[in-house]
């Protein structure tokens, strides 16, 4: 529910604390990662995830990009956190 939690304020003030934060300490590495989890989050939610299981099959002509976008987050992540240093 993207809309009840961007509107709750609750959550925006840390959130947007936090990434002030972050982007005043230039701390790219770090913003790029929350970026990557809100993207996700985001795309979970949309209507082309929602059709991936149709009356309790799984759709594999479907899934396989997904699959493969979640690789390649993964591997961006994973590279931030151990590929390079700052």
């Amino acid at each position: 529910d993207y809309v009840g939690l961007s509107t709750n304020p609750w959550f925006i003030v840390p959130f947007a604390a936090m990434v002030g934060n972050k982007e005043n300490k230039q701390k790219w590495k770090d913003l790029i990662i929350i970026s990557v989890l809100c993207g996700v989050w985001w795309v979970s939610g949309t209507p082309y995830m929602n059709s991936l299981i149709v009356n309790g099959e799984l759709q594999i002509e479907k899934i396989l990009p997904v699959i493969f976008a979640g690789a390649g987050a993964m591997g961006l992540v994973i590279y931030l956190l151990f590929g390079r240093s700052d």
